[in-house]
């Protein structure tokens, strides 16, 4: 896992919504990436609606939120749509992002339930190697506060 301080690295993936979503564009931006197993199972709706919840004082602290996975955009698309999802979901196939950042499994074919929040000057604030489904936001924006 990458840690506090270090650079997140660069990446363009596609969203749901047809888009791509190219690190480059996120310059001076607060955003974070948390990665989920699969979409429309369990635990990755739970915390999904869970930041949906949360979208207003998301969207008041300024914080992107892009989900990532292994699953196509359809999918991606189908889980953000029947769950009225306010932010992108993207699609690592290649799973090189997931690689670049400690979120793959070697044995398992999905990534790790972990998020980074990071900062304007694209450094980490903040490493979450093991994320609750139920409380992810809340902790997201108690440890932004800490940062404002």
């Amino acid at each position: 896992m990458l840690t506090t301080g270090e650079e997140f690295p660069s990446f363009e993936l596609q969203a749901h919504d047809g888009s791509v979503v190219n690190s480059s564009d996120l310059e001076g931006s607060i955003f974070l990436v948390y990665f989920y197993p699969k979409a429309d199972t369990p635990g990755c709706t739970k915390e999904a609606c869970a930041l949906r919840d949360a979208w207003s004082e998301l969207k008041d602290a300024e914080i992107q939120v892009f989900g990532v996975s292994y699953d196509t955009p359809q999918s991606n698309r189908a889980f953000a749509e029947k769950f009225s999802l306010p932010f992108l979901l993207l699609s690592d196939s290649d799973k090189a992002l997931a690689k670049s950042v400690g979120a793959n499994r070697f044995l398992i074919p999905v990534p790790k339930r972990i998020s980074y929040l990071v900062g304007p000057d694209g450094k980490i604030l903040k490493t979450y190697p093991s994320v609750s489904p139920s409380s992810h936001a809340e902790d997201v924006l108690k440890d932004f506060s800490q940062f404002r």
